[in-house]
């Protein structure tokens, strides 16, 4: 009996709807692209020329993260773009912390089964952030796997490379005791503490609205993670910033001490903002204490940022004066 030829379609890997998908994306990428970009997209490395130009010593920043399992959410609520908003703006944080700018951006998206529509929504979110945040989609990879993802999964990683001025980096390595911490806004849980978020609010459908929160559960969950760029740029070309924290997994207390020089603490005090029903109601159905919550959420700021007792004033008034809402939420004390 003649047996039937294999190939990639009939062991779950479609080529052609990868060639779909790469068609599907190819406008969102390139509408990111500047003139530092060197080459057209598709090509085996992305080529960057960056504009050195006012960088006395320049210091290449990177970082990569990946969304977690708000991928989860997203996937059950088939909304895709703003996890891609999530990824680049989660790893623009984390080199902004040192004072760096965005250069250009990587993706990886492993998925189950590729459904170009679905790439499609991720790729314009990751674009539509990249152009936000003046960063370049410069490459990426896309790979089908069905013995590695369940049908209709996912996986979205992000890499991000950044400049800075070595001269003018930030780590922590200035605090003294008695500088003051100060605290921006998050907009939800960002892309942190979603495991148990999603396990203590199980019993509610993402369509439902839960008293407090101001839109359904699943747009609460799917809040995008917030971008610090612009306000961040905003401070440092007037104040003296000696640290700052993006604060994602661990939590405030977690994240800052990771720049706050030996010998020192970071102390603060919790009752100076108002936790956001969303972690409120986290806490309520788990049952869970607050040091827990305070060390798995964000709790309503998603940024610290640190400096002298006389640069307070300026800085909230910059913040303030764009519409934030900035809070003095901590001081620099010895241990």
């Amino acid at each position: 009996m003649k047996s039937t030829p294999q190939t990639y379609q009939s062991a779950g890997v479609s080529l052609a709807e990868a060639d779909k998908a790469i068609a599907g994306i190819k406008t969102w990428v390139e509408s990111t692209f500047n003139s530092q970009v060197y080459g057209k997209w598709g090509h085996f490395g992305g080529c960057f020329a960056p504009d050195l130009s006012g960088i006395k010593t320049p210091i290449l920043v990177s970082s990569t993260d990946s969304v977690g399992t708000k991928l989860l959410v997203a996937i059950q609520a088939q909304v895709h773009d703003t996890v891609g908003q999530d990824i680049v703006n989660h790893c623009v944080n984390d080199i902004l912390t040192c004072g760096a700018k965005p250069l250009f951006f990587l993706d990886y998206i492993g998925i189950g089964t590729l459904q170009a529509p679905v790439v499609e929504q991720i790729v314009k979110g990751i674009a539509m952030a990249c152009r936000q945040n003046g960063c370049v989609l410069i490459g990426g990879e896309m790979a089908e796997m069905p013995d590695i993802y369940k049908i209709g999964d996912y996986d979205l990683v992000g890499t991000i490379v950044g400049i800075a001025d070595r001269d003018k980096l930030i780590n922590g390595s200035s605090l003294v005791p008695g500088d003051i911490l100060i605290g921006i806004p998050s907009n939800g849980l960002h892309t942190n503490g979603y495991t148990l978020a999603r396990k203590v609010l199980s019993k509610f459908n993402l369509d439902d609205r839960i008293a407090g929160l101001e839109g359904t559960l699943g747009e609460e969950l799917l809040r995008i993670h917030r971008s610090y760029l612009s306000l961040i740029s905003s401070i440092l070309s007037s104040v003296k910033v000696k640290a700052m924290a993006h604060i994602t997994g661990s939590g405030l207390e977690g994240n800052t001490k990771r720049v706050v020089p030996e010998g020192m603490k970071a102390v603060f005090d919790w009752s100076a903002w108002e936790v956001p029903p969303l972690f409120a109601l986290i806490q309520q159905e788990g049952k869970i204490e607050i040091e827990e919550m305070r060390r798995v959420f964000n709790m309503g700021v998603g940024f610290v940022v640190g400096c002298g007792k006389d640069d307070v004033d300026r800085l909230l008034d910059i913040a303030r004066g764009r519409g934030d809402k900035p809070m003095v939420v901590g001081e620099i004390t010895t241990k």
